[in-house]
């Protein structure tokens, strides 16, 4: 004969139930939004692989024959140049970024100056403004003379690699002293108090003992960097010339005045994206830990 359980272990087996129930329905959840997420990219990738007719059919064909003529003409124009340039670009930039936000990072939230917040607001305030209300500045900065009655000189970075690169690191150095403060503030103040009994100097405490402590937070700051290098446009866009163009650049050759050419456009746009997939695959591990680091006390 079966025996009734005490109140409390009802309750328990309930709050069990409970819990699994809404762990599925979160997963659920989760898939849906991440399949919806994903199919903007699927197709992408199809169109990529259909004729010029076929791309523009409607509704969509999903049962097609494949053909390889795209990534052919992507790679017939110049592909590589654009994509070497958006490497330097990125690359570059990102690691002085990083070189750049760390120390910056490190002593806004271990070592807070007097109005340290007034210096966090500066920072991202520089995000404010809108590209379009900057670009007519730039343009004039890095001219080879400039404007005497603005700057009184020039820079003569216009179409040049080296000012991306210090355009890039300007856009992404804001945001990544935002984050690596959030996960520098979760470093314990124990260890470093240790660290400084036994005679641990700022640059020791800095490089051997708080930075691998955070390491995936350094790795989700670095993709981010990079994302955002590799994506722009609108800045590539008007102040570099065709040498220096990067990879969203030579898209646009498929927007011409006789039309849009959609299966060119399509295999260039994932031919543009793979790299960073594949970057975001291969460090998905610390990419997740680094970018949950400090979502929970």
């Amino acid at each position: 004969m079966a025996m009734a359980l005490p109140g409390s272990a009802r309750r328990r087996v309930g709050r069990g139930r409970s819990n699994e129930s809404a762990s599925t329905a979160w997963a659920i959840t989760a898939w849906i939004v991440g399949l919806i997420a994903f199919f903007p990219v699927l197709y992408m990738f199809l169109t990529g692989f259909k004729s010029e007719a076929e791309a523009v059919e409607l509704p969509p064909k999903l049962v097609f024959n494949p053909t390889f003529e795209n990534y052919a003409d992507v790679f017939g124009i110049d592909f590589w140049p654009f994509f070497r340039n958006s490497i330097v670009a990125s690359l570059s930039s990102t690691a002085l970024v990083m070189l750049l936000a760390v120390p910056c990072a490190y002593a806004l939230a271990l070592r807070r100056p007097k109005k340290w917040k007034d210096v966090l607001f500066f920072f991202i305030s520089t995000r404010f403004m809108p590209p379009a209300g900057a670009i007519v500045p730039l343009y004039i900065l890095f001219s080879a003379n400039g404007d005497p009655k603005l700057f009184g000189f020039g820079l003569d970075l216009l179409n040049t690699m080296q000012g991306l690169v210090i355009l890039y690191t300007a856009m992404n150095l804001p945001i990544a002293v935002w984050m690596l403060r959030s996960f520098l503030e979760e470093v314990p103040r124990d260890v470093l108090d240790a660290a400084r009994v036994d005679g641990a100097g700022l640059f020791r405490e800095m490089t051997q003992i708080v930075l691998p402590m955070i390491t995936p937070g350094l790795v989700a700051t670095m993709f981010i960097s990079i994302i955002f290098a590799w994506n722009e446009f609108f800045f590539a866009f008007n102040l570099a010339s065709v040498g220096t163009s990067t990879v969203p650049i030579f898209m646009v050759r498929f927007v011409t005045g006789e039309g849009l050419f959609w299966a060119k456009l399509a295999a260039s746009c994932t031919m543009g994206v793979l790299p960073i997939v594949l970057l975001g695959w291969v460090a998905q591990r610390q990419l997740v830990r680094g970018l949950s680091m400090g979502a929970v006390k």
